[in-house]
């Protein structure tokens, strides 16, 4: 693990990565007034970790309105790809770590020069979902982040295994991510009840989002909040 803002070459923006997005926060989240803005480096000609979704967007919103409870927390980041919701985490005052897939070097390069483009002092680590090496151990988040991870019906087990890890090392932890709602709830009851989880809070990802934001996106996007079920937890899939 390396302190982004320390890697003062990664700034630099390879002549490939064509697109700075920029995204603001607070006093109407647009470009005419607002509190923080966020610059993003994407190429969507390359991988799709390197490209702003939806569901980042919103988390990230998220975040900004309840900046106060980020602000002096422990935060990761899964699968951070852009990072905008863990940088605004950052930015609001939220001991960070931003993860992506360990042998993607190119997302995990970008993420730092994300956070040097935006003088962000966030630590960037390798963390494959499902991999138990030391970098998962040394990790005791108050808040896990995840915007989109639940795209791939195949890494299900993978991130549940991670993120359930990381709840129980970290008690009082959260999960809170973003997802597009394409099986009504019973995906996320499914996970809730395999995994020994519980809902804290599921809410319309549109519900909170400025005009100016909603206006861009599209689907149907959920946010949910997901902790311990301490009352109703079974013994771990992992054995």
């Amino acid at each position: 693990m390396e302190s982004a803002a320390s890697a003062g070459q990664a700034a630099a923006v390879p002549a490939r990565m064509t697109t700075v997005s920029r995204h603001y926060f607070g006093g109407g989240a647009c470009e005419s007034h607002h509190d923080l803005r966020v610059d993003i480096i994407e190429n969507i000609e390359e991988d799709y970790g390197m490209f702003v979704w939806p569901c980042s967007i919103i988390l990230a919103e998220y975040v900004w309105q309840q900046r106060s409870r980020f602000s002096g927390s422990k935060v990761v980041e899964l699968g951070a790809g852009t990072s905008l919701p863990g940088l605004v985490a950052a930015k609001v005052g939220g001991d960070v770590t931003l993860t992506d897939i360990a042998h993607n070097a190119e997302v995990l390069n970008n993420i730092r020069r994300i956070c040097a483009l935006n003088d962000a002092s966030c630590t960037v680590s390798g963390l494959t979902w499902g991999d138990w090496d030391e970098r998962v151990f040394d990790l005791h988040p108050d808040i896990i982040l995840g915007a989109d991870v639940l795209y791939d019906s195949a890494n299900f087990d993978d991130l549940f295994a991670t993120v359930t890890f990381l709840l129980e090392n970290s008690p009082g932890a959260v999960f809170i991510t973003t997802y597009h709602n394409r099986s009504g709830h019973h995906l996320i009851e499914f996970l809730m009840v395999k995994w020994g989880l519980k809902c804290l809070k599921l809410l319309d990802g549109f519900s909170f989002l400025p005009s100016c934001k909603a206006a861009s996106l599209q689907g149907n996007i959920q946010l949910v909040e997901i902790a311990l079920d301490k009352e109703k937890r079974k013994p771990s899939p992992l054995g």
